[in-house]
């Protein structure tokens, strides 16, 4: 247990998980029957308490990080609402150019909305992503976010598009000022997907800001990016565990 516990933290897994984690793996294995031979593929194997302890600890990380990729909800109608949220730098604008091209290659037909007006060339950004897979972009200036956001539903359905990513602003740190902004477009346009996108590379401050989005603006994904990099990737289990959230990993060849 103690060599697992060192594995999670040092993969960036919050400590009140990882004490959760173990907690449950040391439950269920204090005085359980080992069954020395089992049947695997019409074969009788020989196992050792030792394969029996890891079979416990597959399971229980199965069981923390959730039921499976439960997708999005694209039951929109006219169009299906995206909403991207997350702290600046975390690679929102980026990904939801991603999340288009994934939707493209399922037959959808998705419109980038550019609601980040504070950030420097992020509308500019935006467009020049949404020229490079050929798919429209908008946004107004000029307009508030909010505003931007709900009259892009209309447009959506008038170019034909049935799904419609919000790119929305982020700040350094979560704030009242950029949860109140998010919280007026989801009263206006109540998306079916708000997905926190997150740097793996924050580590375990991950559970603070999954839990500090989701108190204020339910979430129903979750998307973590620059797992290409050194990252170890426990910063998934904080959203999963603490805020009840799906995953999709960020598919960076994508």
């Amino acid at each position: 247990l103690k060599i697992v516990r060192v594995s999670l933290l040092e993969a960036d897994v919050e400590f009140n998980i990882t004490k959760s984690f173990l907690e449950n793996v040391k439950t269920q294995a204090l005085g359980e029957t080992v069954q020395v031979r089992v049947k695997h593929k019409d074969k009788k194997l020989k196992v050792s308490p030792g394969d029996h302890f890891i079979r416990l600890c597959h399971d229980e990380l199965t069981k923390l990080m959730g039921p499976g990729e439960t997708g999005l909800n694209l039951k929109g109608s006219p169009v299906s609402l995206i909403m991207m949220v997350g702290l600046q730098g975390s690679g929102k604008t980026t990904t939801a150019a991603k999340l288009a091209k994934l939707l493209i290659k399922s037959g959808k037909r998705p419109m980038l909305v550019a609601a980040d007006v504070y950030r420097p060339a992020a509308v500019d950004q935006l467009k020049t992503l949404g020229a490079s897979l050929n798919i429209p972009v908008y946004s107004e200036a000029g307009a508030t976010p909010p505003e931007i956001c709900a009259k892009s539903v209309t447009q959506a359905t008038a170019l034909g598009c049935n799904v419609a990513i919000f790119d929305t602003a982020g700040r350094i740190t979560v704030d009242e000022a950029l949860m109140e902004e998010l919280r007026q477009i989801q009263q206006l346009t109540a998306p079916q997907n708000v997905l926190l996108v997150c740097d793996a590379m924050i580590g375990q401050e991950s559970v603070n800001v999954a839990r500090s989005f989701n108190e204020r603006i339910p979430l129903t994904g979750f998307i973590l990016t620059k797992l290409d990099g050194d990252a170890r990737g426990g910063a998934v289990c904080a959203a999963v565990y603490d805020a009840g959230l799906s995953v999709q990993p960020d598919d960076a060849r994508s």
